[in-house]
Order: C-alpha cells, then sequence, then structure tokens
C-alpha cells in the first residue's frame, strides 16, 4: 500500500525555490521528495540523516586521532586569538 498524498499550496521565495530546485537536482528527487526529506531532518524523524552525521563525526576525530597534531596546543592558541580579537 502507497502513501497517501495531500496536495498543499505554500509560497516561497524565490532564493528558497532556487535552493529548493538545486537541492532536488542534486539529490536526483522531486521537489516534493525532497521537502518531505527536509521536514523529516527537521523533525528528527530522519534516522538515516542521525546516523550519516555521527558517521561523519566518527570520521573526523579518527582523522584526528591518526594526526601529530597536538589538540592542547591547538585549543591554546585558538583561545589567545579569541581574546586577542574578541566576540
Amino acid at each position: 500500500m502507497g502513501k497517501t498524498t495531500v496536495k498543499a499550496t505554500y509560497s516561497l521565495d524565490e532564493k528558497t525555490i532556487r535552493q529548493l530546485e538545486s537541492t532536488a537536482r542534486r539529490l536526483g528527487t522531486s521537489k516534493s521528495e525532497t521537502i518531505r526529506r527536509a521536514i523529516a531532518l527537521l523533525a528528527g524523524s530522519e534516522p538515516q540523516a542521525a546516523q550519516a552525521q555521527l558517521a561523519a563525526l566518527d570520521g573526523l576525530q579518527a582523522l584526528v586521532a591518526r594526526t601529530d597534531i597536538d589538540l592542547e596546543a591547538w585549543a591554546a592558541d585558538v583561545r589567545r586569538e579569541r581574546e586577542a580579537f574578541g566576540p
């Protein structure tokens, strides 16, 4: 049994329409499907997206762990720069 859909009309500004069209092309989905995915993601009901985000974070953490970066020194440098230039 397929999904029941409801036809709805919304007004969007031109920039949002261009972003929607561009995103739909990039994803290879319809504009309706792109909107459904965006709403599901923002509503927190897109478990695959959350898993993808966690996987990306895991990858970044693993990358940092394999480098010779002194993270404490880096953090101290960042703090000094922030203090020098203010908020």
